[in-house]
């Protein structure tokens, strides 16, 4: 039996003893190392030839991936490691580092209960690594830090053992802040990385060696050595003597938590169900033999079997041929295999128990952040929030008709697929909109539809979504929607919500959806810790993304019977604004009076829904409805000799210097540009510095679109959308 095979026999025979399995991922900003680290994981444990490590890229086992030379999506690879003479399986995730694909990154973080966070040692903590580490800390999964490609500190830059170790300090002071501000309750302290508790590591993925304070005691290594053999160019050796895959893995099992030490604090997190009832204190405990609790994180498609659903399994077990329900689908589907994930192969075995990593075929109503159990009537678990929204859209549509319904299929298989990827259909026509993260994402998903699922199609140049919101406020000075029949009158009021409100919204924290009479109390709570009114808080209606709908009213007759209607028609103006028919954010909406026909068949939905929708559109115009463009913050590293040709591209581009810290003969230019001015921005920047510059960017929200634009804009929107230019007056909705 080969070692591959050795380590799959034994992975199946460990995923059975709980304390000792650790699910990990591998996260940090693109191109600090985390592929070739998992390469080299894999490769220690006997999964793949070590003299490839670093080289193969073997869960970049997409073609685009390997192409592009950057992970796209999150893959997974089980393997086993010996500590003390037991075998512990780690199950591995290596996930995206580009913006574009950071859904990907959220979604890996709920299936895990550790993570390594990467930092290159030469350009330290970046923007991305701000947003793993926030990722991370959400989920409740408990991150230690490897500082990466340390051999260039030493062999390009020079530096002094000295200047070397105050690196190292200003990188873990830096992500200990990180720690600091986004760690759950509790946990600020106790989560802190340190090298002298061994929870942090250096070393260089590539050249496969790595150390810790715990590794240094039992190999006899020292940093002094480690200097040494960087600069007489001996990392082979060092290799031998501290192997990056014994380090990190031995760090992993004994400063990770496994899944019977996190679930207790990570199920409160993550499930919102009673946990007193059998299958909430099973969860707690991770028992293999009670009711299945799964969550599937990942859906990919395998060109032989289709889609493979991958998620974690948080009691119970999954056994090939049973029969589960995705939650929310009407029957149960059968299982058709069960296999453990290494790269792109799937290895079967007859079952997976809770605590581990599974990925299943057969399950076609599984998406990424569905709920899987054999009952049908399981509370699901909380949805899985990206902290971005699609930023940038185009519209597409097969070549030839006679493609149509293969098209509209691969786009259902898509969006499955990809959670961050929102897709809207003409049916009749076949085009559809997709909307993504950013261009590179739209062009992998075009990709997809071209070469995997060989329809040719006809794509549009990419379009901006904007968002809608108001300024100011109508308050006293409300607006009266009336109904077709003119014997309904609702009266709206429109005000901003605060910075604050919109992240809690946005992050998930107050909910989404109509809000049940009987958890109005608690919602009130939670606006009120953000400095709110309460008591007005508790009357609330709804919420849509980060909009929110208040019955501001006293003794109005016959009104909750309108309340559904009331909220369809709130979220109806959250998907298409007064101005340019683009979706809404960071509003509030209060109802703060209606006269209603005592008879309730003249106020039925023909009669209400318009009523209150020209009501809230009315308010808004009155409050001074904006528009809201999303911005990114860009990171442009470049030779000094080009500073000045990279500063003029940002601020051509409407961006704002913020910053520009030098370090020897670079410069790195920090600068917010509007995303609608970012299109061919790498390219513009590339032939700006003769191809030297290095650049990454991360969307950070929306800002007000300057008052200069907005004409001009909004008229270019609504002529796309087949829209009169100018947008409707207040009097229209007055009618």
């Amino acid at each position: 039996m080969g070692r591959k095979e050795d380590n799959i026999k034994k992975a199946t025979e460990v995923m059975h003893i709980l304390p000792q399995i650790r699910n990990l991922c591998i996260a940090a900003h693109i191109d600090h190392g985390k592929t070739t680290l998992s390469d080299n994981l894999i490769a220690g444990a006997g999964m793949m030839s070590e003299d490839l490590a670093g080289k193969s890229r073997v869960l970049d086992f997409d073609e685009q991936e390997s192409a592009r030379g950057i992970t796209i999506n999150a893959a997974s690879a089980s393997m086993v490691h010996a500590v003390d003479g037991s075998d512990y399986l780690i199950n591995l995730i290596d996930t995206p580092g580009h913006v574009d694909f950071g859904g990907d990154v959220t979604r890996a973080m709920r299936a895990v209960d550790g993570c390594f966070i990467l930092a290159c040692a030469v350009e330290g903590p970046m923007p991305q690594t701000e947003t793993v580490v926030r990722q991370a800390l959400k989920e409740k999964v408990k991150p230690v830090l490897f500082i990466n490609k340390v051999d260039r500190l030493i062999n390009e830059l020079k530096v002094t053992p000295e200047d070397m170790l105050k690196r190292f300090e200003e990188t873990i002071v830096k992500v200990n802040k990180l720690i600091r501000s986004f760690a759950p309750e509790g946990m600020e302290k106790k989560w802190q990385v340190s090298v002298m508790d061994g929870t942090v590591a250096f070393g260089s993925a590539y050249h496969n060696w790595g150390i810790t304070i715990p590794y240094m005691k039992k190999s006899g290594v020292s940093m002094t050595q480690i200097f040494e053999y960087c600069n007489n160019e001996d990392q082979k050796t060092l290799a031998q003597k501290a192997p990056v895959h014994e380090v990190l893995l031995d760090m992993a099992v004994s400063k990770l938590p496994g899944p019977v030490e996190a679930q207790p604090y990570r199920i409160p997190n993550i499930w919102n169900g009673d946990l007193e009832t059998p299958i909430g204190k099973a969860m707690i405990s991770c028992d293999p033999d009670a009711e299945l609790a799964m969550m599937i994180t990942k859906i990919w498609m395998d060109p032989h079997a289709g889609e493979v659903a991958v998620g974690r399994i948080y009691s119970g077990s999954i056994n090939q041929g049973e029969s589960v329900y995705a939650i929310g689908a009407a029957k149960p589907e059968r299982v058709q295999q069960v296999s453990m994930m290494v790269g792109g192969d799937r290895i079967p075995v007859p079952k997976v128990v809770a605590g581990n990593i599974a990925a299943l075929t057969g399950i076609r109503s599984a998406a990424a952040g569905v709920t899987l159990s054999r009952n049908k009537d399981f509370t699901p678990f909380e949805a899985i929030r990206h902290y971005s929204d699609p930023v940038v859209t185009v519209a597409v549509e097969p070549k030839s008709m006679k493609d149509l319904p293969k098209f509209i299929d691969a786009l259902r298989s898509l969006a499955k697929s990809d959670a961050s990827l929102q897709i809207s259909t003409n049916q009749e026509t076949g085009e559809a909109l997709l909307a993504g993260m950013g261009e590179l994402h739209l062009e992998i998903t075009v990709y997809r539809l071209e070469e995997e699922q060989n329809i040719k199609v006809k794509v549009s140049p990419p379009i901006v979504v904007y968002r809608e919101s108001v300024e100011g406020t109508n308050r006293g000075h409300s607006f009266e929607g009336k109904s077709p029949n003119r014997h309904n009158r609702f009266m709206m009021e429109c005000e901003p919500l605060s910075p604050e409100v919109v992240n809690a919204l946005r992050d998930g924290q107050l909910g989404n959806g109509t809000v049940r009479t009987g958890d109005a109390k608690e919602v009130g709570r939670k606006f009120g810790e953000l400095g709110m009114d309460k008591d007005k808080m508790r009357k609330i209606y709804a919420i849509n993304g980060t909009n929110v709908l208040v019955n501001d009213t006293k003794g109005i007759q016959g009104l909750h019977e309108t309340r559904e209607l009331i909220i369809e028609a709130f979220n109806e103006v959250c998907k298409k604004g007064p101005v340019a028919d683009e979706p809404v954010m960071g509003m509030m909406v209060r109802l703060v009076d209606a006269k209603l026909h005592e008879d309730a068949i003249h106020r039925g939905p023909a009669q209400t829904i318009p009523a209150v929708r020209n009501g809230i559109k009315g308010a808004m115009l009155r409050a001074r409805t904006v528009m809201m463009e999303p911005m990114q913050r860009s990171h442009v590293s470049v030779p000094n000799d080009w500073l000045g040709q990279v500063t003029r591209e940002i601020t051509n581009r409407r961006g704002i210097i913020e910053d520009m810290p030098s370090e020897g003969e670079a410069t790195t230019v920090i600068g917010t540009l509007p995303v609608a001015e970012t299109f061919g921005f790498s390219n513009d920047i590339r032939a700006a510095s003769q191809g030297r510059a290095v650049w990454n960017s991360e969307n950070i929200g929306f800002e007000i679109l300057p008052p200069q634009l907005f004409e001009k804009v909004v008229g270019e929107i609504r002529t796309r959308k087949g829209l009169k230019p100018d947008p409707n007056p207040e009097s229209y909705y007055a009618e």
